[in-house]
């Protein structure tokens, strides 16, 4: 499968010696959820409640980034058990659900772990999350995303909201780490 010019643009967009020296400095990924962990989509089952569709690999790449050391942390507006337990299964070391004032959650990360905005990477897709964007080292997005937020950040993934960005990302900052080509 050959890429598009868009994907072989963003890949090289990784590769400059700013985004670069910006990947060399994150210690603490953070994520969005719906569009950014999950295609956005949103199921009701009746026994269960609401629930949503995440991507194994997208998963595999942050235990991969967890085990290099930097940690991982979920900043949503929304909370439900299907986040809960997903950021359980992947053992993400912080966790913030059920406020769309990210900020707040933010502030407290910073507080609970000493690292300094500049030392964060955040992935978000709407309106409530450029105001983390705005204050972390490292800011991307999604395709699919709000163009207010698109035109705030580092980076555009190549891939979609649940579908590989959240793996797009943590191997990209794995890499540029020295953490391995894969």
């Amino acid at each position: 499968m050959t890429k598009s010019p868009a994907a072989t643009l963003s890949a090289k967009l990784l590769q400059t010696p700013e985004i670069q020296a910006k990947l060399k400095k994150i210690k603490l990924l953070l994520l969005d959820v719906d569009g950014v962990m999950t295609d956005g989509r949103i199921f009701w089952i009746e026994s269960q409640g609401w629930t949503r569709n995440f991507n194994v690999k997208d998963g595999y790449g942050l235990k991969l980034l967890m085990a290099a050391g930097i940690q991982v942390g979920i900043i949503s507006g929304g909370k439900s058990k299907d986040v809960e337990t997903r950021a359980s299964f992947l053992k993400v070391q912080h966790v913030f659900l059920g406020d769309e004032n990210k900020t707040i959650a933010l502030d407290k990360i910073i507080a609970s772990t000493g690292l300094k905005p500049e030392d964060m990477a955040f992935i978000g897709d709407d309106l409530f999350d450029i105001p983390v964007l705005e204050r972390v080292g490292f800011s991307a997005t999604v395709p699919h995303a709000v163009d207010p937020v698109k035109e705030r950040v580092h980076y555009i993934t190549e891939f979609e909201g649940g579908n590989g960005a959240v793996r797009e990302v943590a191997d990209a900052i794995r890499k540029a780490q020295g953490h391995g080509p894969y």
